[in-house]
Formats: C-alpha cells, structure tokens, sequence
C-alpha cells in the first residue's frame, strides 16, 4: 500500500475557495474584509468545542491524522495483488496449500498475509470468511467513527455562523449612533460569521467526512477481493477462473484494462 498526494482533495479545495471569495473580489469586496477575528473565533472555537462535547477526545485529537489521510490517501496495488492470488492458486494445485508457507515472507499486506495464514493452517472456509468479515467490519466502523466527526462538524459550523451573526447584529445594534453609515458597515461585518460558518460546513468538514467514507470504499473493496481469493485459493478454483472471478469485482472500466 503506497500513499500519494491527492490531487482531487487539493485542486477542488483551491477550486471552493476561488469560487467563493474570487466571486466577492470581483464584485468589489476585498479579502481583508471577510478576516474577521471574532467571527472567525467563534465560528471555529464553537465548532471544535461542540464537536469535542459530542464525541470523545480521543477520536477529536484524531482529526488531524484524518486531514492527512485525505490528502494523502493509500493507493491499493490491485492488479499486483490480483496476480499474487492468480500465482498463489496455481502453486496450490500443484503443490498443496501448505507449499504457500514459503510465500508468506514475500506478502507485504498485513490482512492478506493474516487470511492466508489462517487457509494455510486448514481453517474451515466459512471460519475463515467470518474471521475476514469481522476485522473488515471493524475497518468500517473505525472509518464510519472518524467520517462522523466531521460530519458533526459540517452541521455545528452554520450554526456557529448563526450564533456569529446575531451576537454580531446584537452588539451593532446596542451601539449605534447617528451616523447609518457606521451601522450598514457594522451590519455586513456581523454576517460575515455566517460566510465562514457555511463556507467551512460545505467546503471542508463535509467533503472531509464524504472523502474518508470513499476511502474506506476503496479499502473495503480490496480486502473483500482478498477474502473471496483465499477463498478460492482454499477450494480448489482454476486460477483462470479465480482471476476472472477478481477482476469481475472492478469497476468496467478498470476491468477492461485488466484484460
């Protein structure tokens, strides 16, 4: 498993932050405007406190590990691991399941490396696929857990653009004086709580939470091919049939260049 830099993650943040703020320079805004530091506080302190109040520290503290894997996602060797299953069946039939001892050294992924142990060591087929289906179910809980912290936090972040605004419009109000002027200035400085509360949510801490879910897609999909390729390993299946029935789990267009 590599790690790369996503591209996808950075470009469409670039992209976010163009469209919006490059939308009000054009109409004659300026970005020292929208650098409010008690809106800003606000919005930002108020969505890690509600967030730390909703889940627990150590799954907070976590948040900037989950940053990193968005921006550097693993990158899954399918094909390689394909033809490592294709290879390993055929020296299955030829030579028995227990002539794969020798191979384990070679195999670098941790759960791949596990689930063939247990079919080398004779676990039954269906122990076998529940052992498989329970640490996979354990990856998705484990990403589901990190993918709801900021999706928490892309529901609190509009609200503390709200609470922004009225204490903003509060305060504008409590002081005004004569000049209308002074008080319109007041009144567009308080919404802009609400602009960093929003941009925030529909940004950042949403994509974050739908990016994470796509990466455990990905991660499940490559150990449930691993699962169903011991598994053939374990019965027996021609490794022709073994291959087609892996690449038969990609999506159509990988599986075109598969062939």
């Amino acid at each position: 498993m590599k790690r790369s830099f996503d591209i996808a993650t950075a470009s469409g943040l670039a992209l976010g932050v163009i469209a919006i703020f490059g939308s009000f320079m054009l109409e004659g805004g300026s970005m020292g405007a929208l650098i409010l530091l008690p809106a800003m506080t606000i919005v930002f302190l108020g969505t890690f406190a509600a967030s730390m109040i909703g889940t627990s520290l150590k799954q907070f503290l976590q948040i900037g590990g989950m940053i990193k894997l968005v921006l550097f996602p693993p990158s899954y060797e399918v094909k390689e691991t394909i033809d490592s299953i294709v290879r390993y069946s055929t020296i299955a039939r030829k030579e028995g399941l227990l002539a794969l001892e020798k191979e384990l050294g070679k195999v670098t992924n941790a759960f791949m490396k596990k689930i063939l142990r247990f079919a080398i060591d004779g676990t039954e087929p269906e122990v076998l696929r529940a052992l498989a289906e329970t640490e996979v179910n354990y990856v998705g809980e484990r990403h589901a857990r990190s993918a709801a912290v900021f999706q928490k936090m892309g529901g609190y972040s509009p609200t503390m653009g709200i609470i922004g605004t009225v204490m903003g419009l509060i305060a504008t109000l409590a002081s005004a004086g004569e000049d209308a002027n002074i008080l319109i200035r007041h009144i567009a400085s308080a919404f802009i709580a609400t602009l960093w509360g929003v941009f925030m949510a529909n940004i950042v801490w949403l994509p974050i939470a739908d990016k994470l879910k796509y990466i455990h897609d990905q991660e499940y999909l490559f150990m449930d091919m691993i699962v169903e390729g011991v598994l053939s390993i374990q019965a027996g299946e021609v490794p022709s049939v073994i291959k087609a029935k892996l690449n038969s789990m990609l999506p159509a267009c990988e599986q075109e260049l598969e062939n």
